[in-house]
C-alpha cells in the first residue's frame, strides 16, 4: 500500500497540472489542451538538445537533477489519503520541508551559475518569499501535531477523523487556508507568480529556468508537477479518513482534482499581486496557521 502511494505520485502528478490548465481554459471559454498534454511536453523536451551558458561552472547542469531527486525523495514521506507514506517517523515533516528547500536551493544556485542578472533577481525573490512561507508551513504542521498527538506526517494526516472535524473545525479550516496560501507561493502560482508570463522583471520561478532546455527543462517541469501534487496531497489528506476502503482512495483523487480546479479558479479570477504585497500574503498565511495552533492550546 505504501509503495502504491509513491507510484501514484510519480505517475499522476503531471495530470494534476493538466487539471489546473484545463480548468483555466474552460473558465476562459476555451477548449484547452488535451489532458495528457503535460506528458507529451515532457517527452518532447527529452528528445531535444541542451544548451549551456559559456560562463557556467557546472551548477546549472546539476541543479535539475538534484532538484528532481529531492522531490522524488519527498514522495516517500507524503501519504495519499488512506495510503500511508512509504517512510514515516517522528518529525518527518521537517525532513519533507527541507528536502523541498534543498530543491529550491539548488535551483537558485543553477540560476546564479548562468551569470544572468535576471535569473539572479529571480533567485533573490525566491529565497525571500520562501523564508516567509516556511514558518507558515511549520506552524500549520505544529497545529496538526498538537491536535492529533503525532509528530509524523502520516500519523497526523491519517489520525484526523470526523470527530476532529466536529470539535476542531475552526483550527482545521485555518490550517487548510494557510496550507493553500503556502501552496500558491511555493509553486509560483497566481497571485504570487504567473507560470505563463514572459516578463522577466515580474517573474520569480520562471526567470530562474530561462537558460534550461531539453532534458534539463523536462526534469524541472516534472519537478514542478511533482511539488504541486505533494503539497495538494497534504491538504487533501486532511479531508480523507484513513483505512483500506477503496472508496476513500477514490475520494482522495477526487479531492485532488477539486484542488486543481480551485487553483484554476483562483488564477482565472484574479491578477497577480504586486511583489511588495506578496510578503503580506505569506505573513497572513503564518497568522492563520499561528491562530490555529493557538486555538489548539486553549481548547
Amino acid at each position: 500500500m505504501s509503495l502504491t502511494a509513491v507510484i501514484l505520485s510519480l505517475l499522476l502528478s503531471p495530470l494534476l497540472l493538466s487539471v489546473i490548465n484545463r480548468s483555466k481554459a474552460l473558465l476562459a471559454g476555451r477548449r484547452g489542451a488535451p489532458m495528457l498534454q503535460p506528458y507529451f511536453d515532457l517527452v518532447r523536451l527529452l528528445k531535444k538538445g541542451v544548451v549551456y551558458s559559456n560562463v557556467s561552472a557546472g551548477l546549472v547542469q546539476l541543479a535539475p537533477v538534484c532538484n528532481l531527486a529531492a522531490l522524488m525523495l519527498c514522495t516517500l514521506l507524503v501519504p495519499l489519503g488512506p495510503l500511508p507514506a512509504l517512510i514515516h517517523f517522528q518529525g518527518d515533516f521537517i525532513l519533507l520541508a527541507y528536502l523541498m528547500g534543498l530543491g529550491r536551493f539548488v535551483t537558485m544556485l543553477g540560476a546564479l551559475d548562468t551569470g544572468s542578472s535576471f535569473e539572479g533577481m529571480g533567485a533573490s525573490r525566491e529565497a525571500f518569499f520562501a523564508a516567509l512561507a516556511e514558518p507558515a508551513f511549520f506552524l500549520a504542521m505544529a497545529g496538526l501535531a498538537k491536535m492529533t498527538g503525532s509528530q509524523s506526517l502520516t500519523g497526523m494526516l491519517q489520525t484526523i477523523s470526523m470527530d476532529h472535524w466536529q470539535h476542531n473545525a475552526p483550527s482545521l479550516l485555518l490550517i487548510l487556508v494557510a496550507l493553500f496560501l503556502v501552496f500558491l507561493a511555493e509553486n509560483a502560482r497566481i497571485p504570487v507568480d504567473d507560470p505563463t508570463t514572459h516578463l522577466e522583471l515580474t517573474m520569480i520561478h520562471e526567470v530562474m529556468i530561462l537558460d534550461h532546455s531539453g532534458p534539463d527543462l523536462a526534469m524541472i517541469e516534472y519537478g514542478v508537477a511533482l511539488k504541486i501534487w505533494l503539497m495538494a496531497a497534504i491538504a487533501a489528506s486532511i479531508l480523507v479518513p484513513s483505512g483500506t476502503n477503496p472508496l476513500w482512495l477514490a475520494l482522495f483523487l477526487v479531492l485532488m482534482a477539486v484542488i486543481g480546479v480551485l487553483v484554476g479558479l483562483v488564477e482565472s479570477s484574479m491578477a497577480r499581486l504586486r511583489l511588495i504585497r506578496v510578503p503580506q500574503l505569506l505573513i497572513g498565511a503564518g497568522v492563520f496557521a499561528g491562530l490555529a495552533l493557538f486555538l489548539e492550546f486553549v481548547q
